[in-house]
């Protein structure tokens, strides 16, 4: 079992929890993902992990309510536990396999839409830990929707918040904010975009104008995060490639958006996945390619 230490609500439906992973807090870095169940019978979830304290052997995860799993662990309480807690999975962030020197000379711009704000705070934190600046654009729908402002002011080089409705911040998506930075005489080597499958697609759409390399976080289509479900299957560069497997972070000038956002829509249906499956044959799992 593995016992909730904190369980706060960030906002309407988003929860942060930190648990006690002695052994995934050892060995995560930024860009990888867990795998938890409430109980023996319930869902498995993929996420993101959000942060982890080595010290302490804990693991910082941050989730959005969307259906009965997530709304069973939003019931949870400190001094609860999970069932499993598996990790780490996924590939880590190429940044982590870069030396802080050559870190240094890049100019980084990282993009976190929504509950995305997670997953990127872990890689701005190690960039800042490693005397690392990054610019920080997180934008939200409306301003009490918006998580971990505090926590990326304190690692970020330059925050930037963003609001569609103009509640708090600047105004607009954050696809409007690049263009302002960019406009005023920024310059990026690379962007990594986090958040809503459809953000990221036309944060991908812009950044490929504006020549300035991209890399996206899948993980908001993963389902069983070990490749045998074959729900995070996406072409990326005409190749078929799993996000749980294989990522979860891709070139996003190379991913099919589109394919991938149609995909996830029939897979939320026994008879979309029935079909995906005659569709696809062989190639419909990643994990094993024929597990039925």
């Amino acid at each position: 079992m593995y016992k909730i230490l904190k369980a706060q609500e960030l906002t309407t439906n988003i929860y942060l929890m930190d648990v006690e992973a002695p052994r995934v807090a050892k060995t995560c870095e930024p860009g990888q993902f867990v795998i938890v169940r409430t109980d023996g019978e319930s869902e498995r979830i993929p996420l993101t992990i959000c942060d982890y304290d080595r010290e302490r052997g804990t693991v910082t995860i941050v989730f959005q309510i969307v259906g009965a799993a997530t709304q069973m662990m939003a019931r949870l309480q400190e001094g609860d536990s999970f069932r499993d807690f598996v990790g780490p999975l996924g590939c880590p962030s190429d940044l982590t396999k870069e030396d802080a020197e050559s870190l240094k000379r890049k100019r980084i711009l990282f993009v976190a839409g929504g509950v995305g704000a997670a997953p990127v705070y872990p890689q701005v934190k190690w960039l800042h830990e490693r005397g690392v600046d990054a610019d920080v654009i997180v934008g939200s729908k409306t301003r009490s929707l918006l998580i971990l402002e505090k926590e990326m002011e304190a690692v970020a080089g330059n925050l930037y918040i963003t609001t569609d409705d103009g509640s708090y911040g600047r105004s607009g998506m954050v696809t409007q904010t690049i263009q302002d930075l960019v406009a005023e005489g920024k310059q990026y080597d690379v962007c990594i975009a986090i958040g809503p499958m459809i953000m990221m697609k036309f944060v991908c759409k812009l950044t490929k104008e504006l020549g300035i390399p991209t890399v996206v976080s899948l993980n908001p289509i993963m389902v069983d995060g070990t490749g045998m479900c074959g729900a995070c299957r996406v072409t990326v560069g005409g190749q078929v490639k799993f996000a749980c497997v294989d990522g979860p972070e891709f070139d996003g000038h190379l991913v099919n958006f589109d394919e991938a956002m149609s995909r996830q829509q029939l897979y939320r249906t026994q008879e979309g996945r029935a079909f995906l499956k005659a569709k696809e044959g062989e190639t419909h799992h990643g994990g094993c390619g024929n597990c039925g």
